[in-house]
Protein backbone atom coordinates (compact mmCIF):
# COMPACT_ATOMS: atom_id res chain seq x y z
CA UNK A 1 0.00 0.00 0.00
CA UNK A 2 2.91 2.59 0.92
CA UNK A 3 5.03 1.55 -1.94
CA UNK A 4 1.79 2.52 -4.54
CA UNK A 5 1.08 5.22 -2.55
CA UNK A 6 4.91 6.38 -2.91
CA UNK A 7 4.66 5.82 -6.82
CA UNK A 8 1.75 7.82 -7.22
CA UNK A 9 3.61 10.67 -5.32
CA UNK A 10 6.09 10.18 -8.04
CA UNK A 11 4.03 10.42 -10.83
CA UNK A 12 2.31 13.83 -9.21
CA UNK A 13 5.91 15.28 -8.56
CA UNK A 14 6.29 15.40 -12.52
CA UNK A 15 3.51 18.15 -12.38
CA UNK A 16 6.08 20.82 -10.57
CA UNK A 17 9.04 20.19 -12.87
CA UNK A 18 10.28 23.38 -13.74
CA UNK A 19 7.72 25.40 -12.02
CA UNK A 20 8.40 24.57 -8.62
CA UNK A 21 12.46 25.59 -9.13
CA UNK A 22 14.75 26.41 -6.91
CA UNK A 23 12.36 24.55 -4.85
CA UNK A 24 12.08 20.86 -5.10
CA UNK A 25 9.74 18.92 -7.17
CA UNK A 26 7.84 17.25 -4.34
CA UNK A 27 5.09 15.01 -4.47
CA UNK A 28 2.45 14.31 -1.89
CA UNK A 29 -0.44 11.55 -0.85
CA UNK A 30 -2.65 11.53 2.19
CA UNK A 31 -4.07 8.14 2.99
CA UNK A 32 -7.07 8.24 5.38
CA UNK A 33 -6.81 6.17 8.45
CA UNK A 34 -8.25 3.31 5.92
CA UNK A 35 -5.59 3.28 4.41
CA UNK A 36 -7.82 5.11 0.80
CA UNK A 37 -6.14 7.97 -0.70
CA UNK A 38 -7.88 11.15 0.37
CA UNK A 39 -5.33 13.94 -1.23
CA UNK A 40 -2.35 14.55 -3.72
CA UNK A 41 -0.41 17.35 -4.06
CA UNK A 42 2.42 18.14 -5.67
CA UNK A 43 4.69 21.66 -5.09
CA UNK A 44 3.77 25.04 -6.43
CA UNK A 45 5.70 27.42 -7.80
CA UNK A 46 7.48 29.66 -5.46
CA UNK A 47 5.81 31.52 -2.57
CA UNK A 48 3.18 28.84 -3.55
CA UNK A 49 2.15 25.67 -1.16
CA UNK A 50 4.47 22.69 -0.89
CA UNK A 51 3.29 18.92 -1.65
CA UNK A 52 2.12 18.25 1.66
CA UNK A 53 0.38 21.43 1.98
CA UNK A 54 -1.85 20.61 -1.00
CA UNK A 55 -2.11 17.11 -0.41
CA UNK A 56 -3.55 17.99 3.10
CA UNK A 57 -5.91 20.28 1.49
CA UNK A 58 -7.26 18.22 -0.72
CA UNK A 59 -7.59 15.54 2.24
CA UNK A 60 -9.16 17.78 4.64
CA UNK A 61 -10.51 16.46 7.71
CA UNK A 62 -9.62 12.61 6.53
CA UNK A 63 -6.09 13.22 6.81
CA UNK A 64 -6.96 12.89 10.88
CA UNK A 65 -5.33 9.62 11.57
CA UNK A 66 -3.96 8.85 8.56
CA UNK A 67 -0.72 8.91 6.76
CA UNK A 68 1.53 11.02 5.03
CA UNK A 69 3.71 9.38 2.04
CA UNK A 70 6.39 11.82 0.46
CA UNK A 71 9.19 11.33 -1.99
CA UNK A 72 11.35 14.36 -0.07
CA UNK A 73 11.58 14.39 3.83
CA UNK A 74 8.81 17.20 5.16
CA UNK A 75 10.93 20.46 5.49
CA UNK A 76 11.33 21.43 8.73
CA UNK A 77 12.43 25.41 8.43
CA UNK A 78 10.06 28.92 7.99
CA UNK A 79 10.43 30.29 4.11
CA UNK A 80 8.12 32.06 1.97
CA UNK A 81 5.94 28.97 3.11
CA UNK A 82 5.96 27.35 6.92
CA UNK A 83 7.24 24.31 8.06
CA UNK A 84 5.60 21.16 6.16
CA UNK A 85 6.29 18.59 8.94
CA UNK A 86 4.43 21.38 11.36
CA UNK A 87 1.89 21.23 8.61
CA UNK A 88 1.44 17.56 9.09
CA UNK A 89 1.45 17.66 12.81
CA UNK A 90 -1.30 20.29 13.02
CA UNK A 91 -3.50 18.04 10.48
CA UNK A 92 -3.16 14.63 13.08
CA UNK A 93 -1.25 12.43 10.83
CA UNK A 94 -0.01 9.03 12.71
CA UNK A 95 2.17 8.21 10.01
CA UNK A 96 5.14 9.75 7.53
CA UNK A 97 6.75 7.45 5.12
CA UNK A 98 9.29 9.82 2.55
CA UNK A 99 11.84 8.28 0.50
CA UNK A 100 14.99 10.80 0.29
CA UNK A 101 16.30 12.68 3.31
CA UNK A 102 16.59 16.34 2.76
CA UNK A 103 20.24 16.81 1.82
CA UNK A 104 19.73 20.57 2.77
CA UNK A 105 20.67 21.46 6.35
CA UNK A 106 18.37 24.28 5.94
CA UNK A 107 15.18 22.71 5.58
CA UNK A 108 15.83 19.12 7.28
CA UNK A 109 15.30 17.77 10.29
CA UNK A 110 11.45 17.52 9.67
CA UNK A 111 11.33 13.81 10.49
CA UNK A 112 13.27 14.14 14.09
CA UNK A 113 10.59 16.95 14.63
CA UNK A 114 7.73 14.54 13.52
CA UNK A 115 8.99 11.72 15.98
CA UNK A 116 9.21 14.51 18.19
CA UNK A 117 5.44 14.91 18.36
CA UNK A 118 5.02 11.42 18.52
CA UNK A 119 4.61 10.34 14.54
CA UNK A 120 5.43 7.39 13.02
CA UNK A 121 8.24 7.99 10.71
CA UNK A 122 10.11 5.61 8.26
CA UNK A 123 12.76 7.35 5.65
CA UNK A 124 14.01 5.54 2.28
CA UNK A 125 10.65 4.23 0.91
CA UNK A 126 11.36 3.57 -2.99
CA UNK A 127 14.55 5.68 -2.50
CA UNK A 128 16.07 4.75 -5.69
CA UNK A 129 13.00 5.37 -7.52
CA UNK A 130 12.60 8.63 -6.54
CA UNK A 131 16.43 9.93 -7.09
CA UNK A 132 16.02 8.75 -10.43
CA UNK A 133 12.19 10.73 -10.94
CA UNK A 134 11.66 14.22 -11.32
CA UNK A 135 13.14 14.98 -7.94
CA UNK A 136 16.79 14.13 -9.78
CA UNK A 137 18.25 17.07 -11.22
CA UNK A 138 17.26 19.11 -7.81
CA UNK A 139 19.13 16.52 -5.74
CA UNK A 140 22.01 17.10 -8.43
CA UNK A 141 21.89 20.91 -7.80
CA UNK A 142 22.40 19.78 -4.08
CA UNK A 143 25.37 17.90 -4.57
CA UNK A 144 26.98 19.48 -7.18
CA UNK A 145 26.06 23.66 -6.63
CA UNK A 146 25.07 23.57 -10.65
CA UNK A 147 22.04 22.98 -12.80
CA UNK A 148 21.61 19.19 -14.02
CA UNK A 149 22.55 19.50 -18.29
CA UNK A 150 21.02 17.66 -20.75
CA UNK A 151 22.52 17.88 -24.06
CA UNK A 152 20.14 17.07 -27.03
CA UNK A 153 20.72 16.07 -30.27
CA UNK A 154 18.32 15.64 -33.55
CA UNK A 155 20.13 13.96 -35.93
CA UNK A 156 20.29 11.34 -38.81
CA UNK A 157 22.26 8.43 -38.22
CA UNK A 158 25.15 9.26 -39.67
CA UNK A 159 25.06 12.67 -37.25
CA UNK A 160 23.79 14.83 -39.32
CA UNK A 161 22.18 17.91 -37.82
CA UNK A 162 21.10 19.26 -41.71
CA UNK A 163 22.03 18.60 -45.48
CA UNK A 164 24.33 20.44 -47.42
CA UNK A 165 22.13 23.00 -48.61
CA UNK A 166 21.69 23.72 -44.70
CA UNK A 167 17.86 22.04 -44.86
CA UNK A 168 16.55 20.75 -41.75
CA UNK A 169 12.99 20.65 -41.17
CA UNK A 170 11.84 18.16 -40.10
CA UNK A 171 14.73 15.54 -39.87
CA UNK A 172 12.65 13.77 -36.80
CA UNK A 173 9.04 12.74 -37.35
CA UNK A 174 6.20 14.21 -35.14
CA UNK A 175 6.07 11.94 -31.91
CA UNK A 176 10.23 12.74 -31.31
CA UNK A 177 9.51 16.44 -31.31
CA UNK A 178 6.02 15.91 -29.57
CA UNK A 179 8.62 14.06 -26.78
CA UNK A 180 11.39 17.14 -27.44
CA UNK A 181 9.22 19.88 -26.65
CA UNK A 182 7.57 17.91 -23.41
CA UNK A 183 10.82 17.76 -22.21
CA UNK A 184 10.87 21.87 -22.67
CA UNK A 185 8.26 21.94 -20.75
CA UNK A 186 10.17 20.33 -17.87
CA UNK A 187 13.39 22.19 -17.65
CA UNK A 188 14.16 26.02 -16.42
CA UNK A 189 16.46 26.77 -19.19
CA UNK A 190 17.39 26.16 -22.78
CA UNK A 191 20.81 27.05 -24.43
CA UNK A 192 21.51 27.91 -28.02
CA UNK A 193 24.61 29.72 -29.68
CA UNK A 194 24.30 32.84 -31.41
CA UNK A 195 24.72 31.15 -34.72
CA UNK A 196 21.71 29.46 -34.07
CA UNK A 197 19.57 32.07 -32.77
CA UNK A 198 20.47 34.41 -35.76
CA UNK A 199 20.57 32.01 -38.72
CA UNK A 200 17.52 29.66 -37.39
CA UNK A 201 15.46 32.80 -35.33
CA UNK A 202 13.95 29.79 -33.10
CA UNK A 203 11.11 30.28 -30.63
CA UNK A 204 12.24 27.70 -28.16
CA UNK A 205 9.22 28.06 -26.85
CA UNK A 206 7.20 24.32 -25.62
CA UNK A 207 4.72 23.74 -27.49
CA UNK A 208 2.05 21.00 -27.57
CA UNK A 209 0.99 19.55 -31.09
CA UNK A 210 -1.70 21.49 -31.69
CA UNK A 211 0.49 24.58 -31.23
CA UNK A 212 -0.42 25.75 -28.16
CA UNK A 213 2.07 26.62 -25.35
CA UNK A 214 2.62 24.71 -22.33
CA UNK A 215 1.57 26.69 -19.10
CA UNK A 216 5.72 26.47 -18.18
CA UNK A 217 8.00 27.59 -20.59
CA UNK A 218 11.33 27.61 -20.02
CA UNK A 219 14.02 30.79 -19.51
CA UNK A 220 15.56 31.30 -23.20
CA UNK A 221 19.12 31.22 -22.85
CA UNK A 222 21.99 32.72 -26.07
CA UNK A 223 25.77 31.52 -25.35
CA UNK A 224 27.85 34.12 -27.32
CA UNK A 225 29.20 37.76 -28.01
CA UNK A 226 27.14 38.68 -31.17
CA UNK A 227 23.80 40.58 -30.79
CA UNK A 228 20.41 38.94 -31.19
CA UNK A 229 17.85 41.30 -33.51
CA UNK A 230 15.96 42.90 -31.75
CA UNK A 231 13.22 40.83 -33.49
CA UNK A 232 14.56 37.87 -33.23
CA UNK A 233 11.28 35.74 -32.35
CA UNK A 234 13.78 34.53 -28.93
CA UNK A 235 13.08 37.81 -27.56
CA UNK A 236 9.39 37.75 -28.23
CA UNK A 237 6.15 36.97 -25.91
CA UNK A 238 6.55 36.41 -21.54
CA UNK A 239 8.77 33.65 -21.76
CA UNK A 240 12.35 34.96 -20.16
CA UNK A 241 15.19 35.86 -22.30
CA UNK A 242 18.67 35.76 -21.37
CA UNK A 243 22.17 36.21 -23.40
CA UNK A 244 25.47 35.20 -21.78
CA UNK A 245 28.43 37.03 -23.93
CA UNK A 246 30.83 34.23 -23.17
CA UNK A 247 31.91 31.09 -25.10
CA UNK A 248 32.43 29.14 -21.45
CA UNK A 249 29.64 26.80 -20.59
CA UNK A 250 30.78 27.37 -16.52
CA UNK A 251 29.16 31.45 -17.29
CA UNK A 252 26.28 30.31 -18.41
CA UNK A 253 25.68 27.98 -15.54
CA UNK A 254 26.45 30.66 -13.07
CA UNK A 255 24.00 32.80 -15.24
CA UNK A 256 20.88 30.58 -13.97
CA UNK A 257 21.22 30.48 -9.87
CA UNK A 258 18.11 28.90 -9.52
CA UNK A 259 17.66 26.76 -12.02
CA UNK A 260 17.73 22.69 -11.53
CA UNK A 261 18.08 21.35 -15.20
CA UNK A 262 18.90 22.77 -18.18
CA UNK A 263 18.99 21.80 -21.96
CA UNK A 264 21.55 22.58 -24.57
CA UNK A 265 20.00 22.58 -27.96
CA UNK A 266 23.29 23.54 -30.30
CA UNK A 267 24.62 24.28 -32.45
CA UNK A 268 27.23 21.73 -33.08
CA UNK A 269 29.70 24.16 -31.64
CA UNK A 270 27.99 24.67 -28.20
CA UNK A 271 27.12 21.38 -27.92
CA UNK A 272 30.78 20.36 -28.27
CA UNK A 273 32.08 23.11 -25.66
CA UNK A 274 29.46 21.47 -23.04
CA UNK A 275 30.86 18.01 -23.78
CA UNK A 276 34.59 19.41 -24.03
CA UNK A 277 33.95 21.32 -20.08
CA UNK A 278 32.75 18.31 -18.79
CA UNK A 279 29.43 19.98 -18.67
CA UNK A 280 27.04 17.25 -20.34
CA UNK A 281 25.29 14.85 -17.33
CA UNK A 282 22.91 13.42 -19.85
CA UNK A 283 22.71 13.48 -23.61
CA UNK A 284 19.50 12.87 -25.36
CA UNK A 285 19.91 11.55 -28.99
CA UNK A 286 16.50 11.96 -31.00
CA UNK A 287 18.20 9.58 -34.17
CA UNK A 288 15.94 9.81 -37.43
CA UNK A 289 16.01 6.21 -39.40
CA UNK A 290 18.19 8.44 -42.32
CA UNK A 291 21.13 8.90 -43.66
CA UNK A 292 22.46 12.01 -45.75
CA UNK A 293 26.33 10.84 -46.30
CA UNK A 294 26.87 15.27 -45.87
CA UNK A 295 25.78 18.00 -44.50
CA UNK A 296 26.21 19.94 -40.84
CA UNK A 297 27.48 17.27 -37.97
CA UNK A 298 25.75 17.56 -34.80
CA UNK A 299 28.84 17.97 -32.48
CA UNK A 300 31.85 20.30 -33.68
CA UNK A 301 34.52 20.05 -30.03
CA UNK A 302 38.19 20.91 -31.34
CA UNK A 303 39.44 18.90 -28.22
CA UNK A 304 39.18 15.58 -29.74
CA UNK A 305 42.00 14.45 -32.35
CA UNK A 306 42.20 10.53 -31.64
CA UNK A 307 39.71 8.16 -30.50
CA UNK A 308 41.22 8.34 -27.11
CA UNK A 309 40.12 12.07 -26.58
CA UNK A 310 36.36 10.89 -27.11
CA UNK A 311 33.58 11.49 -25.37
CA UNK A 312 32.71 8.58 -24.08
CA UNK A 313 28.63 7.62 -22.51
CA UNK A 314 26.85 4.66 -21.24
CA UNK A 315 23.12 3.42 -22.51
CA UNK A 316 20.75 4.72 -19.75
CA UNK A 317 17.43 4.08 -22.07
CA UNK A 318 15.91 3.20 -25.44
CA UNK A 319 12.42 4.94 -26.29
CA UNK A 320 10.56 4.16 -30.13
CA UNK A 321 9.17 7.30 -31.00
CA UNK A 322 7.22 5.94 -34.23
CA UNK A 323 9.67 5.62 -36.80
CA UNK A 324 12.59 7.37 -34.75
CA UNK A 325 14.31 6.10 -31.43
CA UNK A 326 15.44 8.26 -28.68
CA UNK A 327 18.92 7.49 -26.80
CA UNK A 328 19.83 8.55 -23.49
CA UNK A 329 23.35 8.34 -22.26
CA UNK A 330 24.85 9.10 -19.17
CA UNK A 331 28.75 9.64 -18.59
CA UNK A 332 30.63 6.85 -17.88
CA UNK A 333 31.74 6.78 -14.39
CA UNK A 334 35.20 3.71 -14.95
Amino acid sequence: MIETAMRRAVAESANARGSSSPNPPVGAVILDADGMVVGVGHTQPPGGPHAEVMALRAAGDAALGGTAVVTLEPCNHTGRTGPCAQALIDAGVAAVHYAVTDPNPTASGGAQTLLDAGVEVTAGVLAGVVEAGPLRAWLFRQRHGRPMVTVKVASTLDGRIAAPDRTSRWITGPQAREHAHGERAAVDAIVVGTGTAITDDPSLTARRPDGSLYPHQPTRVVMGRRDVPAGARLRSGETGFLQVRSHDPRDVLEALPDALRVIVEGGPRIVGAFLAAGLADEVQVYLAPTLLGGGAASVDDGCVHTLTDAHRFERGAVEVLGDDLLVVLHPRTD
